[in-house]
């Protein structure tokens, strides 16, 4: 842990990574929690798979029809905006199960994304990154996208929190008392899509709905209101993205997958401690 400490006022790809980490947190603090009360869970995952497809859309337009505009980043939010707008019309319009919805999705948006990267000339970014997520090579830019994509989630959500809240817990009288449900779903679903977004380049798309779902749904054993619940979820969020960092240095592992397995834990740790 020393050497952990010490290499982290040494090397700024370490505290790029810890600030992405804690950066990620705000928004999973807040979205999670709306994602676990209103159980749309797996939503995120679907997301996440569709993502690699407008990843690899992108790239394809960028190197073979010269787009320099299209990057990997714009096409998975293209692709996860997309995603969650269709299976939420989709869930509402057709009254299809929304696990079928997603599970179409999930396939579909993995497959894509595969073909796009074989079809590409010279493609030299490793898929694998893209699956699990590189923490420590996060740039400044990216630093800059996702503190931009949390000021825009805040802000939505400190503006429609009441209304956010309605949908969560009771749709049905929601509706009866005038608000658009449907518009506050389907919004519910573009702060999910780009928190995603926001997670796959840290920990990667198999892994992004554990970090978005696990430490809100630790929260949320243990606070009752749902402001609360969020800041619980986002501070848990930041000390599992710290400690995966600090526990990953020395043995060499990777910092995404360590985070994750601390994630697990802490989360069999709280079904425990509640028993009790």
């Amino acid at each position: 842990m020393a050497d952990f400490f010490q290499a982290l006022f040494q090397h700024g790809f370490l505290q790029h990574a810890l600030l992405a980490g804690w950066l990620a947190s705000i928004s999973c603090g807040v979205v999670g929690t709306y994602v676990v009360t209103r159980r749309i869970t797996y939503l995120a995952g679907g997301i996440a798979h569709c993502v690699l497809g407008g990843m690899g859309f992108a790239r394809y337009m960028q190197v073979v029809h010269g787009w320099s505009f299209m990057t990997p980043m714009l096409g998975a939010m293209l692709a996860a905006l997309l995603a969650a707008f269709v299976i939420g019309w989709i869930n509402i319009k057709a009254k299809e199960r929304i696990d079928t919805v997603i599970s179409a999705f999930w396939g579909l948006g993995m497959a894509a994304g595969i073909l796009f990267i074989a079809k590409t000339p010279g493609y030299g970014e490793d898929l694998m990154a893209y699956l699990f997520g590189n923490i420590l090579l996060v740039t400044q830019r990216d630093l800059l996208i996702i503190g931009m994509l949390d000021l825009f989630i805040i802000a939505t959500s400190l503006l429609f929190h009441k209304q956010f809240v309605a949908v969560c817990f009771d749709e049905e009288f929601a509706r009866l008392r005038g608000i658009n449900t449907q518009f506050f779903y389907f919004l519910m679903l573009a702060l999910t899509a780009l928190t995603v977004v926001l997670m796959v380049s840290i920990v990667g798309i198999v892994m992004v709905i554990v970090m978005l779902t696990l430490p809100a749904a630790i929260a949320g054993r243990f606070c009752l209101r749902m402001g609360s619940m969020m800041a619980l979820a986002a501070g848990i969020c930041a000390l599992l993205t710290f400690g995966g960092l600090a526990l990953s240095y020395q043995p060499d592992l990777p910092a995404g997958a360590t985070i994750i397995v601390l994630a697990g834990f802490a989360y069999l740790f709280s079904l425990l401690f509640k028993h009790r």
